[in-house]
């Protein structure tokens, strides 16, 4: 069995503000941090939290995730989505959060953006992390009406 974790993004008012305060609840620095960005690896509860600092954001939610721990288990979830009836979108080697992954956007009723996204970090250090004007996320993002369009992965 694969481990996997939520992955939780909120957009946030003050990226040092949050980043102090989710530092002290969960007792971790953060996992990897940019300018206006931050994301904490929480092993107890499993959670991947992302902060983008987006202020004046009509919704605290930016937007839902699994993270897998590799592109296989992409695979397979993305086999397991289609069996079950469910749309579904391939994005390979997206540039998204700071980082390269392999995922999959699962269309779903009420949620931000109308999607959940299952990836896989294949490169956590890429050589171009600000090139992310043809990220699919950004793309998916920037598809849907909504007040965070084009802020999916700040």
């Amino acid at each position: 069995m694969s481990a996997t974790r939520v992955q939780l993004a909120l957009n946030v008012e003050d990226i040092t503000a949050a980043t102090e305060f989710y530092t002290a609840l969960f007792g971790v620095s953060p996992h990897k941090q940019r300018p206006g960005y931050a994301n904490f690896a929480i092993e107890d509860p499993p959670l991947k939290l992302v902060l983008i600092e987006n202020p004046g954001a009509r919704e605290r939610l930016n937007h839902l995730g699994i993270e897998a721990d590799g592109p296989d288990e992409v695979s397979g979830a993305l086999a397991r989505f289609r069996d079950a009836g469910l749309t579904a979108t391939i994005a390979e080697q997206d540039l998204c959060c700071h980082a390269v992954q392999d995922k999959v956007f699962v269309d779903a009723p009420d949620v931000p953006n109308g999607w959940w996204e299952y990836y896989a970090v294949t490169d956590d250090n890429p050589a171009n992390p600000d090139g992310l004007t043809g990220s699919a996320c950004a793309v998916a993002c920037a598809s849907e009406d909504s007040p965070t369009a084009g802020a999916c992965c700040g």
